[in-house]
């Protein structure tokens, strides 16, 4: 049982831990924000996530196959959520009038990973790949889906704390503009990524 747990670790660490939106916002608010404020937005990335885990045992890859438009509006619609999220960090106050400027909240974290494709994708790849091998298969997803979501919960957390690690940077009104319009940008390239 070692091994397949081990695959699926570094699986789900590598599926979820690449630079995409959700890693890209959180390493963003914990630049801006910090990690204290930054960890509802967190709270709410990983709630949707558990959502996405749900969604993706329970046939959502049918559902998709079924009627492609579905698929095709939530990528658009996560997008559109995505664009948003990266203004609001690239048009954030340079100086330290952040204190009083609301950071990414639970709900903005929620219909981040609500809508973001690429967990759907990520899920269903895992479950088919690295589905732990239990006798009872609903047994192997469940603790298959509770692994994953621990995997997600401290790689999203080190993307905060990065993030968090370059807060004193933000003290250089100039430093702090480019590193935002660089996290929106790069929020930005990944959603291109995804749709292309």
């Amino acid at each position: 049982m070692l091994e397949p747990l081990l695959s699926l670790v570094i699986a789900t660490g590598l599926l979820l831990g690449s630079p995409g939106p959700a890693p890209l916002a959180l390493a963003a608010t914990g630049a801006i924000y910090g990690v204290k404020r930054g960890t509802p937005f967190l709270l709410g990335i990983l709630s949707g996530l558990s959502f996405a885990i749900i969604g993706a045992t329970a046939g959502l890859a049918a559902l998709f196959a079924s009627f492609p438009n579905i698929k095709t509006t939530f990528q658009l619609l996560g997008a559109v959520y995505i664009a948003y999220l990266a203004c609001k960090i690239a048009s954030a106050p340079v100086v330290a009038s952040n204190a009083f400027q609301s950071a990414p909240g639970f709900k903005d974290g929620f219909i981040l990973n609500l809508l973001n494709p690429k967990a759907y994708a990520a899920f269903l790849a895992i479950f088919s790949q690295f589905l732990l091998p239990f006798e009872d298969s609903a047994v192997g997803y469940i603790i298959t889906g509770i692994t994953c979501l621990l995997v997600a919960t401290v790689v999203d957390a080190l993307w905060l704390c990065l993030g968090g690690i370059l807060k004193p940077v933000f003290s250089h009104p100039i430093q702090a503009r480019v590193i935002r319009i660089a996290f929106a940008l790069l929020m930005l390239g990944a959603v291109i990524y995804a749709l292309v």
